[in-house]
């Protein structure tokens, strides 16, 4: 029997390397096999990930919006607070749960961005985009059956917000989740363990500010799911379609351009430990300063700057 051996990656020109090494190995989704069951599993995954997170989510609306405010009125800050507090705890909690299934993406604009920035192959991409819209609808009708009122969860424009205002605002909402999204989940680092929590703020923050002018929906499944239940469809319904696809790519365009830039070497180390960033320190002087010191001291170990660790497939085997 043969064992996958981890190997670190020598560096040959200090940070120009660490780029092309974070490049090639930041996305370790796509080397996994994209067969039926692992394609099964993240459908199922999604699917349950996606209702439990609505789930909670519209339970918590629901409460907030009864009696439902009159339309007009002005913003109360409890019952928002409320609100924003139920939908990013209910995506922290359920995402940190689902991480190591499926990714916890729970949102259509999320796996467009996966997609795009390439840690989703196309077939899965489409299949888990369904799971989702089918786990919307699904966490709406429970909960307008189990909850005794009216559905109160929808995305309606409010404060007098104009329809394309209401589009753009859904845009930068959603582009500031997908970023951090990308930053903390997709591209792997030490803390990339704790994604999850700044996730869940991320989408606190944005629904604490965009509940009360468009609904903060940064989500298709999440608007879809109430307006089937409701048979409610205002002639605005699009910007909810729209408005978080453009923020999926104008977040995923910001950083293909990072990234094309070698982002990477403008402030590396930031995940090292003292060792680290002393063998880091040294790997990073110029040639001459290196000449110069003495030789005496104990050689330090060569890092890997990318701070990811490759997988030799040629030493893989039954």
């Amino acid at each position: 029997m043969k064992f996958r051996s981890r190997s670190i990656p020598a560096v040959g020109n200090g940070l120009t390397n660490m780029s092309a090494q974070r490049s090639g190995t930041h996305l370790p989704m796509l080397h996994l096999d994209d067969n039926m069951r692992n394609n099964l599993v993240a459908v199922l995954g999604e699917f349950v990930g996606t209702f439990l997170f609505l789930f909670w989510s519209f339970a918590g609306t629901q409460i907030s919006n009864t009696p439902k405010p009159p339309d007009g009125s002005p913003p109360n800050t409890s019952n928002l607070l409320f609100a924003a507090l139920a939908f990013g705890f209910s995506l922290t909690v359920n995402v940190w749960a689902f991480f190591r299934i499926t990714g916890g993406l729970f949102n259509p604009s999320v796996t467009l961005a996966l997609f795009l920035v390439g840690g989703l192959p196309a077939l899965r991409s489409g299949l888990v985009f369904l799971a989702q819209i089918v786990g919307g609808l699904s966490a709406a009708a429970v909960v307008s059956c189990l909850f005794p009122g009216d559905l109160n969860v929808e995305t309606t424009l409010g404060g007098g917000t104009s329809i394309s205002q209401g589009l753009f605002i859904e845009m930068f909402l959603t582009a500031q989740l997908i970023f951090v999204i990308i930053m903390l989940a997709v591209v792997k680092h030490k803390s990339t363990f704790l994604a999850p929590v700044g996730i869940g703020l991320t989408f606190f923050l944005a629904e604490l500010c965009g509940i009360y002018f468009t609904g903060g929906s940064l989500n298709f499944a999440r608007s879809l799911g109430p307006a089937v239940v409701n048979h409610n469809f205002p002639g605005y319904f699009w910007i909810y379609f729209v408005g978080p696809l453009l923020g999926s790519l104008l977040a995923c365009s910001f950083y293909t351009l990072m990234n094309s830039m070698r982002y990477q070497t403008c402030n590396p180390g930031q995940d090292f430990n003292e060792v680290e960033a002393q063998s880091g320190k040294d790997l990073l002087l110029p040639e001459k300063s290196r000449k110069l010191e003495s030789p005496m001291r104990a050689p330090h170990h060569r890092q890997n700057l990318s701070e990811a660790t490759t997988v030799n497939n040629d030493h893989v085997g039954n």
